[in-house]
């Protein structure tokens, strides 16, 4: 019966994650779970025996005592791309992430943020000041490559410029209102991890760093190592509905399975009750 029980407990794990997927089919570069099971302690009856003078060896008779969780991964394949046609929107085609943070660009130094979150959504906006933002509030920031090493910096768009556009180097470029030469507003940066996977997920489409995934690094649009920014697209979610239905069903049925085996226990314990009579 426990070890139905502990079925009953991994396979709604596994419906959880199955409809958190479902529920984020059209968020803005989420990136799917996934579960994985693994067996828990076993109970040995008797062990087993080498060969010997008169005998071939036996094998150890073990009972299974359940299920476990085994990990909850994240799956960071890319999702498909989207055009939206908004210059502020941006899409990265590679292993990068934008770089987001909460600071002030109003003082004098800026105040930098001090916890960097990281997204794959680039449904970007503009603030009332300028400052390229996410829909949440959080800065874009930006990398200044003019200085040795490079620094952060905040992405401002001066009030009445047009024709603003974010080309595949990351380079933020608008025309001012007043005309003349197009200008460049800042570089979007970029960072990278060994291991991705090891990111702890946030609301609002943020990941937070985490040791498991290694020391950040950080860089601009290359068109290799962080990969290149298209303006005006977006990358949607890697979700697979097929998959996740598929997933959802075998869900059901493992649930449905562990729940037959404590009905039929029960009514073997129903049995040996009655017995007496």
């Amino acid at each position: 019966m426990y070890s139905a029980i502990s079925g009953l407990r991994t396979h709604q794990t596994m419906l959880d994650v199955t409809a958190n997927n479902l529920a984020n089919v059209n968020t803005v570069g989420y990136k799917a779970s996934r579960t994985t099971f693994k067996d828990q302690l076993q109970q040995t009856l008797y062990g087993g025996s080498a060969e010997g003078p008169n005998t071939g060896g036996t094998n150890a008779a073990q009972i299974g005592l359940g299920v476990q969780l085994g990990s909850v991964d994240a799956v960071m394949g890319a999702g498909s791309l989207q055009n939206t046609g908004n210059p502020l929107d941006v899409a990265i085609q590679g292993d990068g992430f934008f770089r987001v943070g909460l600071g002030d660009p109003s003082t004098t130094p800026p105040t930098m943020p001090t916890e960097m979150n990281y997204t794959r959504a680039g449904n970007f906006v503009r603030n009332d000041q300028g400052y390229l933002t996410t829909p949440e509030g959080y800065y874009v920031m930006g990398r200044d490559t003019t200085t040795t090493p490079a620094t952060d910096q905040y992405i401002q768009i001066p009030s009445g410029a047009t024709g603003v556009a974010v080309g595949t180097d990351g380079s933020v470029t608008y025309v001012p209102g007043g005309g003349g030469n197009r200008t460049t507003a800042g570089t979007i940066g970029l960072a990278k991890f060994p291991n991705d996977e090891g990111l702890l997920r946030l609301s609002g489409n943020r990941w937070a760093a985490h040791p498991a995934a290694g020391t950040e690094i950080v860089g601009v649009p290359d068109g290799s190592t962080f990969g290149q920014t298209i303006g005006g697209t977006l990358e949607m979610s890697n979700v697979d509905l097929a998959s996740e239905f598929t997933n959802m069903i075998v869900a059901q049925r493992g649930f449905q399975a562990n729940s037959r085996v404590i009905s039929t226990v029960d009514q073997m314990l129903q049995d040996l009750v009655n017995l007496k009579n």
